[in-house]
């Protein structure tokens, strides 16, 4: 499997330092901003990179993101073209771990294989295929295993017990904590709900070594730092970044600059969490 995640989070765990992992949909809103704001996350010492392949139907999504997605369709943007742009990303850096987020459509579209082996060339580390069960993955992991490339798995408190045993068992790059039901970008918390996700990690780091981070409705320090409190290796936030873009008159503007430096900073102060030894 890829080795750059697990050299990353061991990285970062030396330092005492967590992972922020920023996404946006490649080829939004054209692929020269798309590339603009990709080398400022990357710039700005973003930990990873998780990337997005528009798709008709984003389940996942909410709608910042399923807007974002209509654009980029309507523009033309094909996955060939992600693929060539994901290959300009990696020329920018060839040590930070990338993950593209799918849906398993555009997978078959491709033919499983094809879409791995592309993967692989353009500098590929990770894929999420976000309405991919696990115990349903094994489809797709022959494909992974002959490209190096890392599954990545979404986990939740409402997980099943089998499920998560699946999940545990393929798992490798990190696993994807959904720090609240629903679609990405919504914003419900509470108490009662962080002691759910603080015992679902303590449940996963006595059966696994891969490292966990949090996503779905963390847009700012706060939510990053209640996450690193609940024991998370990393947080990946989304729907903040495709908003602070639509905001600015360009992907590459000083308020997403200050918006990633201010979320590196929160990944950075998080060693003073006890619950957060990498």
């Amino acid at each position: 499997m890829s080795r750059r995640y697990e050299e990353r989070f061991k990285q970062l765990g030396k330092l005492g330092k967590k992972a922020f992992i920023p996404f946006t949909l490649l080829g939004w809103p054209n692929r020269e901003e798309s590339l603009k704001m990709i080398k400022e996350m990357i710039e700005c010492e973003a930990s990873a990179l998780e990337l997005g392949i528009a798709f008709s139907d984003p389940v996942a999504d909410g709608p910042v993101i399923q807007k974002a997605a209509y654009e980029t369709i309507a523009s033309g943007f094909s996955v060939h073209d992600a693929f060539e742009l994901i290959t300009e990303v990696r020329k920018l850096d060839g040590s930070i771990p990338i993950g593209i987020l799918v849906y398993f459509n555009t997978v078959l579209a491709k033919g499983i294989g094809s879409f791995f082996s592309l993967a692989k060339e353009s500098g590929v580390d990770g894929i999420l295929i976000a309405d991919l069960p696990a115990e349903n993955a094994q489809e797709v992991l022959p494909a992974a295993e002959t490209n190096g490339i890392d599954l990545i798995f979404l986990v939740s408190p409402v997980t099943t017990p089998n499920r998560l045993d699946i999940i545990l068992s393929r798992a490798s790059g990190f696993l994807y904590l959904v720090s609240r039901l629903g679609v990405t970008g919504t914003m419900e918390r509470s108490t009662a709900k962080d002691l759910e996700l603080r015992a679902l990690v303590d449940k996963i780091r006595k059966r696994s070594r891969v490292p966990v981070c949090a996503g779905f409705g963390i847009s700012s320090q706060a939510d990053a730092e209640r996450m690193f409190e609940i024991g998370v290796d990393g947080v990946i936030t989304g729907s903040r970044v495709i908003q602070l873009a639509q905001s600015s008159s360009s992907c590459s503007s000083g308020v997403l600059k200050q918006y990633f430096k201010e979320m590196v900073g929160a990944s950075a102060r998080s060693n003073r969490y006890e619950h957060c030894d990498s």
